[in-house]
C-alpha cells in the first residue's frame, strides 16, 4: 500500500475522515508500516509510549490479564480504527496489551513524530482530544450497562457497537469474526453463558452462528433486543 492507498482506506473512518487536511497528511506522512503474526505482541502493558496507531488490515485485541491469568478483553481494535493516544496526554506507560489476533497489517506515528506534529500546530490536540473523549464516552456506557443492563441486552447492545466499528463505520457490518471466547472476555461472562445467549438470538433469526463468526441477519431486531 502507498499513502494514497492508506487514506482511502482510512477515510472510511468517521474519525480520521473529518480531520483537518493538514493533520491527515502529517499523520501519513509520518507514518511507518508495521506488521505483525498472529498472537504477536504489539506493546504490553508497561512499557513505554510508542505512538498512534491504525489498524489498516486484521485486528488487535486490546486487554488486561489477572495475577490469576484471568484474561478481560476491552476491545478488538480493526481497520479503520486509530488508538493509542493516551500515551501522548500523559507519557505514561502503556496500559493494556496489544496482541494481533491474526496476521495483521498496521500504520505507526511514532511518539516523537506526534508531539513534534502536535507541537509544530497546537490546534491539533483538539482532534486528539476527540479521538480519547470518543472511546471514554464508549467506556461509561459500558460501565452503566454492567451495572443496570442483564446479559441478553448487553450482548446485542455490543454486537452492534462491533458491527458499527465503535462509531467509526456505516453501513454496519453484517459479518463479525469474533470468536465467542473473545466476545465473553469483553462482557464479562462466562463462554458457556454466552453461547447460550447468541443460541437465543440464533433461535429468533436474528443472528447466524458459525465457527469464530456472528452473522447478522435482522438488524432492526437485533436493535430491539438491544433496547434501542
Amino acid at each position: 500500500m502507498d499513502t494514497g492507498t492508506w487514506h482511502a482506506h482510512l477515510a472510511r473512518g468517521h474519525w480520521f475522515k473529518h480531520l483537518p487536511p493538514g493533520l491527515q497528511r502529517s499523520l501519513l506522512g509520518a507514518a511507518r508500516l508495521r506488521s505483525l503474526t498472529a498472537g504477536q505482541f504489539l506493546f504490553k502493558r508497561g512499557d513505554p509510549p510508542c505512538g498512534l496507531y491504525a489498524v489498516l488490515e486484521g485486528a488487535v485485541r486490546i486487554s488486561a490479564v489477572s495475577a490469576q491469568g484471568k484474561e478481560a478483553v476491552l476491545s478488538l481494535v480493526e481497520t479503520p480504527h486509530w488508538f493509542g493516544e493516551i500515551c501522548l496526554f500523559d507519557n505514561l506507560p502503556r496500559t493494556h496489551d496489544a496482541l494481533a489476533t491474526g496476521a495483521c497489517t498496521l500504520l505507526q506515528v511514532s511518539q516523537a513524530a506526534m508531539l513534534g506534529i502536535l507541537e509544530q500546530h497546537p490546534v491539533f490536540w483538539r482532534d486528539m482530544a476527540l479521538l480519547m473523549s470518543h472511546k471514554l464516552r464508549l467506556s461509561l456506557i459500558n460501565i452503566e450497562q454492567i451495572s443496570l443492563m442483564p446479559a441478553s441486552v448487553r450482548l446485542a447492545h455490543r454486537l452492534l457497537m462491533i458491527a458499527r466499528g465503535y462509531g467509526e463505520t456505516e453501513p454496519p457490518r453484517r459479518m463479525l469474526q469474533l470468536p465467542q471466547e473473545d466476545l465473553a472476555a469483553m462482557l464479562g461472562l462466562s463462554r458457556q453463558t454466552i453461547n447460550s445467549l447468541l443460541k437465543v438470538l440464533e433461535q429468533q433469526g436474528i443472528i447466524g452462528l458459525s465457527y469464530g463468526a456472528i452473522e447478522i441477519l435482522d438488524l432492526n431486531r437485533l436493535r430491539l433486543a438491544a433496547g434501542l
